[in-house]
């Protein structure tokens, strides 16, 4: 009689590929309702990150096919320009990306990265703890999971595709880990460097994260257990000074023309320095988790798009626990005290719980130092969320190895404390809204009979931080026309090496445009009002006005520029001011002498 078949078992590769399969279709799901019209939907709530960053993508074409200077443009806020490398504009994603962007638009682009944002993350924790660190693989696809999904991606997922973007980091964070007991340091040193070079050109916060997050990791490490350092303070010495010596050449004169360059700023604008999370923010779930709730939410992070912890009840009970059981192994305890130490940290300059101040934070001791001072506190979360995932991990790897008679009910335990601790922070499709389209006078070319390549179409009202549908039009046209104004950091007044603030200089035209937008009156202008509106038209060089007929409040908005620049125009689905007569700009095509 012959004997029964086996059941077949999946190759390790196979169950890669099947892993890797399930993440990119949970990131899929996760951005279902943007994918359904990308041009015209957008998270709820905030609108101005996204249209940033598909302004940043539009600037990539530009590197590529016109060879445009790539750390820096003038193609908004105009003629000031801003300082791209000082406003992380991920040209390391954008550069990839321009073949999605030409075909299909900077909207199309957006989603494609934050797609493959979360999934690329979640598949990169996965294969490197599987391979390096875990016996077992369903441990490694728990802390895959978490780390490309948990609530605080889930969070920057609607809004910064550079932060979520987060692929390299579990290599430099393996890569490091290899220094301290390498045989080849001035290669493994090397293969760092150009890890932290590619990482630069997507977020240089989440790099500095990763790069003390290590610091702060080895050091427990080597307190528990001084006799490592003897073995690892050359080798990791060495490693260090060379990747020190080659990503610093390699990004000497971005980081140039980052503190130094025109429109370079020192510190962050004064609105999100002081951003931390309430201690009551890790106890619960993120909002846009199946057991979120937004409004429960509302004074436990700066915003909606700064939920850097929300673990919820269960997690964070569960994640103690653990501590608890494995206390006794070293590298426990030291993922434990890195956690607890960016928790802290993540409170920001007051510690408040349920938005009730207590006490002055560690914080404040830190934020004015070099480098520190560029750092959003609350999102130091985001490192203790990746200790959160390997604690788990381990949890599974070390329950796996126990050696019990009943493994089916080992298997009940193990799944049912995950489903606990993972189930309340499941991700859910983030929340969208609609937006406005580009005007097909944009989009038909119709502006180009009045814009010369050194005038500036001028949105109405002026792009700013909480209206930036003038950067989408442009973005639309890879650039193609500029325009003043914009959503992005820039020194004060403009003046180089001054404090970081949202936006350029104060605009006088602006603001009488977003009074009128925001309050439905329209504004009445004196002579003097008058007058340097139009001194501002000059110093954009303005060849055009367009307000879109569908514009909130379009009406007034009309009746204020018609104070300045007289009657417009009505083409196709906008008003038109031709102002070039106003303000001396030539008619690009009238004949020259």
């Amino acid at each position: 009689m012959a004997p029964a078949p086996r059941p077949r078992r999946w190759r390790p590769q196979r169950r890669d590929v099947a892993v890797y399969g399930a993440f990119l279709l949970t990131a899929l799901w996760v951005t279902s309702r943007i994918w359904a019209d990308p041009a015209g939907r957008v998270a709820s709530l905030y609108s101005s990150d996204p249209a940033q960053v598909q302004f940043f993508l539009a600037h990539s074409v530009r590197v590529v096919l016109h060879g445009e200077f790539p750390f820096y443009t003038d193609q908004f806020n105009y003629p000031d320009g801003v300082n791209l490398m000082a406003n992380t504009a991920i040209l390391a994603l954008g550069i990839p990306m321009v073949p999605v962007t030409l075909l299909f638009g900077p909207a199309v682009s957006f989603v494609t990265l934050v797609t493959l944002g979360l999934a690329g993350t979640a598949a990169a924790w996965y294969h490197v703890l599987s391979r390096r660190v875990l016996r077992t693989r369903s441990a490694a696809v728990v802390a895959g999971w978490f780390c490309g999904f948990s609530p605080a991606m889930l969070s920057h997922a609607s809004w910064h595709p550079n932060i979520i973007s987060q692929f390299l980091l579990p290599f430099v964070v393996w890569r490091v880990l290899v220094l301290t007991r390498s045989r080849r340091p001035l290669r493994d040193g090397a293969l760092l460097a150009l890890l932290v070079t590619a990482q630069a050109f997507i977020n240089e916060e989440i790099l500095l994260f990763a790069a003390l997050g290590c610091a702060v990791f080895l050091l427990a490490v080597v307190v528990q257990r001084p006799a490592l350092w003897a073995q690892a303070w050359r080798p990791l010495g060495i490693g260090l000074a060379v990747c020190t010596v080659l990503a610093g050449a390699l990004l000497a004169y971005p980081l140039y023309v980052q503190f130094a360059g025109p429109m370079a700023y020192h510190g962050l604008s004064d609105a999100v320095r002081d951003y931390g999370n309430d201690i009551a923010a890790f106890v619960t779930p993120g909002s846009a988790t199946l057991g979120g709730n937004a409004r429960a939410n509302a004074n436990l992070a700066p915003n909606y798009s700064e939920e850097n912890a929300f673990f919820g009840w269960s997690l964070s009970l569960i994640a103690v626990g653990i501590v608890v059981w494995l206390r006794r192994e070293r590298l426990v305890r030291a993922l434990a005290a890195t956690g607890l130490f960016f928790a802290v940290l993540s409170l920001g300059e007051r510690v408040s719980w349920w938005h009730q101040d207590l006490v002055a934070g560690p914080w404040e001791l830190l934020v004015r130092l070099p480098l520190l001072d560029a750092v959003v506190p609350t999102r130091f979360g985001l490192i203790t969320g990746v200790v959160v995932a390997v604690l788990l991990a381990l949890a599974v790897d070390r329950v796996a190895a126990l050696r019990v008679p009943d493994r089916r009910t080992r298997r009940t335990l193990t799944g049912a404390v995950l489903a606990l601790a993972l189930l309340p922070i499941a991700p859910t499709p983030l929340p969208v809204v609609p937006r406005p389209p580009v005007p097909e006078f944009i989009t038909a070319d119709r502006w180009r009979e009045y814009v010369g390549p050194d005038q500036t179409l001028v949105p109405v009202p002026v792009p700013s931080m909480g209206n930036t549908h003038g950067m989408r039009w442009a973005a639309a046209t890879n650039l193609d026309f500029k325009i003043p104004g914009g959503y992005f950091l820039a020194p004060r007044n403009a003046n180089t090496g001054d404090p970081g603030k949202f936006g350029g200089r104060p605009s006088g035209l602006g603001g009488l445009l977003q009074q009128a937008s925001r309050t439905g009156r329209a504004v009445r202008l004196d002579d003097r009002e008058r007058r340097r509106s139009l001194d501002e038209l000059r110093h954009w060089r303005a060849a055009i006005m367009v307000l879109p007929v569908g514009q909130p409040n379009a009406e007034p908005l009309r009746r204020t520029v018609e104070q300045v620049a007289g009657p417009g125009q009505r083409e196709l689905d906008v008003w038109v001011w031709d102002v070039r007569a106003l303000t001396d700009v030539p008619d690009p095509d009238a004949p020259r002498p």
